[in-house]
């Protein structure tokens, strides 16, 4: 494809003319074990993923250590816990992101993070990211997003909760602070997300608005969403990662399983390779099949000079006579030789007309 818009992480071309790239998000699934992170990176690595995606926070850095309502959760999954709380379980130690950086690249795999501010930034530096995720919940953050693109590396907005407009802000943000390989994932950012909501027929949208390479961060209970996304045009797939949806941490139950996260990556291979190029020619794998379509054959003996009336011919299978749209040519006129019934109809059996 000419002018596709793409981006590079580590090597790895993304656009909608390579396969998805798949991020396997562990997020909190560490569950404040290093040895369980280490393993979320092996099974992604095995199922297939290209990334595995951290996030870079500390409950100090993303919110206030304050038991008032307002820093209460009402609802869904975390009900009657404070933000502090939550993130103090949830967050990864700054002291593990040197083991575990090390760990992937041994590994092979590419492995990045979400930072929550500057301070965060800092610390991926230091360690070589090759490229940034703002969570949806910080695309608002402008700040942010652009001391994310004074590092000009690749960055990767998710769009979860914003509109057109907040959207417009945050891809402005990365481009004026520098910026030259940018993403937008659609998003939903329920904990999980029905299907229903995430409304895929927004992408070719977001292409066509932005131009940017477009991809979506699923957090449906399945594959389904995140497959189908691929056709209408997604480059990047991001789902969370576990080891045990049951381990009881704050984001399992939403996560994917080693082994659905290798069939996403089968998935969304297979539907990109699917949706292809324009091509109405016959294809490689019909052209064995091409002799049983339908043509036109004798059914009955006919002596040499006697008409082929319609009771003489059929559109039949195989395919070794005269298409069938030759039948009204073929009729009234005089065959040359002898023929008999189960006899492929050719231009040579017939007088001209």
């Amino acid at each position: 494809m000419n002018n596709v818009p793409t981006i590079n992480i580590a090597g790895r071309r993304i656009g909608s003319d390579e396969r998805p790239f798949v991020i396997a998000e562990m997020s909190a699934n560490h569950n404040g074990s290093i040895e369980t992170a280490f393993r979320i990176i092996d099974a992604a690595k095995k199922a297939g993923a290209d990334a595995v995606k951290l996030q870079t926070y500390r409950p100090d850095t993303i919110t206030l250590d304050c038991d008032s309502e307002e820093f209460r959760i009402n609802g869904g999954l975390w009900h009657g816990r404070t933000l502090y709380d939550l993130y103090r379980e949830a967050h990864m130690p700054w002291e593990w992101h040197a083991p575990l950086f090390e760990h992937a690249r041994k590994a092979g795999i590419i492995i990045f993070s979400s930072p929550f501010d500057n301070t965060a930034v800092d610390l991926l530096e230091s360690l070589g990211a090759p490229a940034y995720k703002i969570a949806s919940f910080e695309a608002i953050d402008l700040p942010l997003i652009r001391y994310v693109a004074a590092t000009g590396k690749p960055m990767i907005i998710s769009t979860g909760m914003a509109d057109a407009d907040e959207i417009n802000e945050a891809v402005e943000a990365a481009r004026s602070g520098g910026c030259k390989e940018l993403a937008l994932l659609h998003c939903v950012s329920g904990y999980p997300a029905p299907a229903s909501d995430y409304n895929l027929s927004t992408l070719p949208e977001m292409q066509r608005r932005w131009g940017l390479v477009t991809g979506l961060s699923d957090h449906t209970l399945d594959n389904t969403t995140a497959i189908a996304s691929v056709a209408l045009g997604a480059s990047i797939i991001e789902k969370h990662f576990t080891l045990d949806r049951s381990g009881g941490g704050p984001d399992d139950s939403f996560s994917l399983e080693p082994e659905e996260l290798a069939g996403l990556c089968r998935g969304a291979g297979i539907a990109w390779e699917s949706v292809g190029k324009i091509d109405f020619g016959r294809k490689s794998s019909e052209q064995g099949n091409a002799q049983f379509r339908r043509s036109l054959y004798f059914v009955k003996y006919l002596q040499a000079g006697e008409i082929v009336t319609p009771d003489a011919v059929r559109s039949v299978r195989p395919g070794f006579g005269l298409m069938p749209k030759h039948l009204d040519a073929v009729l009234g006129r005089r065959v040359k030789v002898a023929v008999a019934p189960g006899v492929a109809v050719s231009w040579d059996h017939l007088e001209q007309g």
